[in-house]
């Protein structure tokens, strides 16, 4: 079943660590990748820009209402996912548990659910 892993930090927390800091994070970060593609868990996966390159977009009223910045003000924003392959959500919660930033902040867990064909919900 896939999983989707959101990560999640306070942005002004993380622009708080040394160049030295932020960088041994990135190689942690990419060495969990690594290992999580060699074991056939690791589907997709991608950091994100901060907030401050955010554009959020509703539709009502038939018409588009684009504001910049996110969506809601949080105190941890997100920051990026890993698209992960796992047998249940016990073994999506321990490879989460791998995910470096979530020292920092969390890592929202949730199933993907498949869209289905008309009469068949799930």
């Amino acid at each position: 079943m896939k999983y989707l892993c959101l990560v999640y930090y306070d942005e002004q927390k993380m622009q708080q660590l040394s160049q030295d800091e932020w960088d041994a994070l990135n190689r942690e970060c990419i060495a969990c990748v690594a290992d999580l593609q060699a074991s056939g868990h690791f589907l997709e996966g991608a950091p994100l820009l901060s907030t401050e390159t955010a554009t959020t977009v509703r539709v009502r009223d038939g018409g588009p209402m684009i504001t910049d910045g996110p969506f809601a003000e949080t105190k941890e924003q997100l920051a990026g996912f890993y698209m992960l392959e796992a047998r249940d959500c016990n073994e999506a919660i321990r490879l989460a548990q791998k995910i470096p930033p979530a020292r920092y902040g969390s890592v929202e867990i949730r199933p993907v659910r498949e869209l289905m064909e008309e009469g068949n919900r799930k």
